[in-house]
């Protein structure tokens, strides 16, 4: 099956087409232009380069954050004006569950099942997913969730018995208190840091085999917080 698969979750706008878990394309654009400007474009050269429709998908996979209170906005209203127009399913994608995919491409020998999703949400707080890898599929195991550092490690301290696999931005920032708190940690890569549309698409891939998708009701933005500016009138951090 063929998927059209975006991400405008973070400061990246990623787009990507695959045949199942096959990735046949895929752009990133990270400048500082907004993804309305971005996305739209990206997807037309995509589509004269493969010389596909919209029409031509058998799925749409999109993220839905946490992330960017904007970009998610773009990227799921674009994906909805898409099913609407084309009656093509889509598969809604946390972006937390999107960075537990990335760590199907790390090299890093991993005898762990146990992957912890990280995104940075500044002043010591993280969105956070926590996994469990089944057969290349990511099974959660708690609700997602943005807290302090402290708290999600407070959370982690159930796996404590299993190596805890981490990925994104906010386990970057937080390696070395993640580190205090469980010495046997791992972490990918740089560069598998980064959110991206492939990763999306492979895990929408698994959710239409599951029957896991819908039309365009079937897509609304996870924000999992109050965006900066209704934190700051009711003064929070």
């Amino acid at each position: 099956m063929k998927i059209l698969s975006i991400d405008t979750s973070s400061k990246i706008c990623s787009v990507a087409v695959l045949e199942d878990t096959t990735v046949i394309i895929e752009k990133n654009i990270d400048d500082m232009t907004t993804h309305s400007q971005k996305l739209m474009p990206m997807i037309d050269d995509i589509l004269m380069e493969l010389n596909m429709k919209l029409t031509d998908f058998d799925l749409f996979s999109c993220s839905v954050g946490p992330g960017s209170f904007t970009g998610v906005r773009i990227g799921v209203s674009t994906i909805k004006a898409f099913c609407d127009v084309t009656n093509v399913p889509t598969a809604s994608v946390s972006s937390l569950e999107g960075l537990a995919y990335n760590t199907l491409s790390s090299n890093i020998n991993n005898t762990t099942n146990i992957v912890c999703s990280l995104i940075d949400a500044k002043n010591d707080n993280v969105y956070c997913g926590i996994f469990k890898n089944e057969n290349n599929e990511f099974i959660q195991l708690e609700d997602l969730c943005a807290n302090s550092i402290n708290e999600i490690l407070n959370i982690l301290s159930k796996y404590c018995l299993s190596t805890i696999l981490f990925v994104g931005d906010g386990a970057v920032y937080h390696k070395n208190l993640i580190l205090e708190r469980f010495s046997n940690s791992i972490f990918v890569e740089d560069h598998l840091n980064k959110q991206t549309s492939v990763s999306i698409g492979i895990a929408g891939f698994n959710k239409y085999n599951k029957g896991v998708c819908g039309d365009s009701n079937f897509l609304s933005p996870l924000y999992l917080r109050k965006s900066q500016a209704e934190r700051a009138l009711d003064g929070e951090n």
